[in-house]
């Protein structure tokens, strides 16, 4: 059963089409009605988990709002390079964020960094002028149209909405930004943890995440929405991702993971209502990416060294030819020291011959792999030689929910994403508001690209000029009361590539569909078969 089929056996949605519903006629505008927009992430939320059962308060805006049945992430399918785009409706290629793991010797000489530590945030910031997300974030966009906003996030990835430690205009010094415990201004925390004696951010993860995801979410609706709710908000929940992570897709900890996100959201919709704003709200809640379970777990450096690499997960005292590999769940970034070409082509044979590659990217041409911008990344000087997606395949785990893949770290049976699986490539998006059509199921692809052209319209703000045109879109087909335009064309495409070795062949695939020059990958695999 694929996934459009279970998301339509669970919820009781046609398979096409949209449900009726009465919607009272309205002029077409140029932006939205609500004077609000809220943007709640759930960190890993698959969308066939979107029931009555796991989590009514979600499932009640689906009958309310719009549910976009074929919504997407951004490849890699992690945190870090969703929430930039999230963040921009930049690609990776062009937001800079290329993966939640990276190697760049101007960041760090002989070791990869996280993307979003606050460490790299501000070195990235400081080498690059500012620009270390390479376009400015909706909340950027908004403080310079004189909009503030807040920003609230139980992980650290919620720092790229609002970086900016200098706060001068009346609306960044009426923003907070809120991560991981810590403040933009810093001192604000102080009257985060004397709210309601709640104390400081709890330094302990559990599973499920809830005093972690409580602690942030009441610090916005009790704190930072004090002095009224700004135009926008974002809220980043930790779960189900860290509860997926620890103990499966589907687990008892997942299922209450999912349940907990829920009550954060059943909070946030309780104080609007309190606030008499609700019918002046536009909500959307989002995911990151999708989820898989670990079927096995693959060594890359140390199978490599066997095979005479010079391998490892960090460079010491690096050579010409040295090769380092950067694991991310799903996925593999493999830098090669100097490009050498004659390791690379080493390396692409190894992987087209290994049971666990599924697609191949390379930054330079070369049979049986893809370039990299077909992913949507540029091949830049500090882009990795090579990306690889690692093999999955549809089986289901011991929870019986559908979705293997081989991991470059974990354990098998727990959980973790970040390739071209179908399960990854497809996440949450719900929204519900004024500006919504109600009890709509949009069937045309969509993606995280799309949310921050969304929000930028629905707020009546432009894009800067000079920042170049969006790689989203403004999901048209599903707000009502929007200029007539026809409806979108969606186009599919399955590229091919391959490369023969005597008796044997490498096939791998890359599926995608366009709407309006935007891109979603559906998915990609690979494997090695005799002719």
């Amino acid at each position: 059963m694929n996934l459009r089929s279970l998301l339509a056996l669970l919820l009781g949605w046609p398979l096409a089409g949209a449900l009726a519903a009465a919607e009272p006629p309205a002029a077409p505008t140029n932006r939205g009605a609500a004077k609000h927009v809220v943007v709640v992430v759930w960190d890993g939320m698959r969308p066939d988990f979107v029931t009555p059962q796991f989590c009514p308060n979600l499932y009640s805006l689906t009958t309310n709002g719009v549910f976009f049945a074929h919504h997407h992430p951004v490849f890699i399918s992690t945190t870090e390079v969703n929430g930039a785009a999230l963040a921009t409706g930049l690609t990776p290629g062009r937001n800079g964020i290329l993966a939640n793991v990276v190697y760049q010797p101007s960041m760090s000489t002989t070791t990869p960094y996280a993307t979003e530590s606050l460490e790299a945030v501000r070195r990235g910031d400081f080498l690059t002028a500012g620009h270390y997300l390479g376009g400015p974030t909706i909340a950027e966009i908004l403080h310079s149209n004189g909009l503030p906003t807040e920003v609230a996030g139980t992980k650290s990835v919620a720092l790229f909405q609002d970086r900016s430690p200098y706060r001068t205009t009346p609306s960044q010094t009426a923003s907070v930004t809120l991560f991981e415990g810590r403040t933009i201004p810093r001192d604000h925390v102080r009257a985060l943890e004397a709210l309601d004696n709640q104390g400081a951010f709890p330094a302990k993860i559990s599973s499920p995440n809830t005093p972690q995801d409580a602690w942030t979410t009441r610090s916005l609706v009790r704190d930072l929405w004090k002095g009224g709710v700004p135009p926008y908000t974002l809220l980043w929940l930790s779960e189900p991702d860290k509860s997926q992570h620890a103990n499966g897709v589907g687990s008892p900890e997942a299922r209450a993971a999912i349940a907990s996100s829920d009550d954060q959201l059943g909070l946030v919709i309780a104080t609007l209502q309190q606030r008499q704003i609700w019918d002046q709200t536009d909500l959307l809640v989002v995911s990151d990416h999708g989820f898989s379970s670990i079927q096995g777990t693959v060594d890359l450096a140390g199978l490599l060294r066997k095979q005479r690499f010079h391998a490892g997960t960090q460079l010491d005292e690096p050579q010409p030819g040295d090769v380092l590999v950067v694991g991310l769940g799903g996925s593999a970034l493999l830098y090669v020291v100097n490009h050498d070409e004659a390791v690379v082509q080493r390396l692409t044979a190894y992987l087209q011959a290994s049971d666990f590659a599924g697609v191949i990217f390379s930054r330079s041409p070369r049979e049986g792999t893809f370039p990299l911008p077909e992913a949507d990344y540029a091949p830049t000087p500090n882009a990795p030689d090579l990306i690889v997606s690692l093999r999955w395949q549809a089986a289901t785990n011991q929870f019986g929910f559908p979705g293997l893949v081989q991991a470059t770290g974990g354990a098998v049976g727990k959980g973790t994403h970040g390739s071209l699986s179908r399960f990854e490539m497809h996440n949450t998006l719900i929204a519900r508001g004024p500006d919504f059509k109600v009890a709509f199921t949009n069937e045309i692809p969509s993606g995280n690209l799309d949310v921050a052209p969304t929000v930028l319209w629905l707020l009546g703000v432009p894009a800067p000029e000079g920042a170049g045109t969006l790689n989203g879109r403004v999901l048209r087909e599903a707000l009502r009361n929007t200029p007539a335009t026809p409806t979108p064309v969606v186009t599919t495409q399955t590229l091919r590539s391959e490369h023969g070795f005597g008796p044997y062949h490498w096939l791998q695939y890359l599926k995608y569909s366009e709407v309006s020059g935007t891109r979603y990958y559906e998915e990609g695999n690979g494997e090695y078969v005799k002719q």
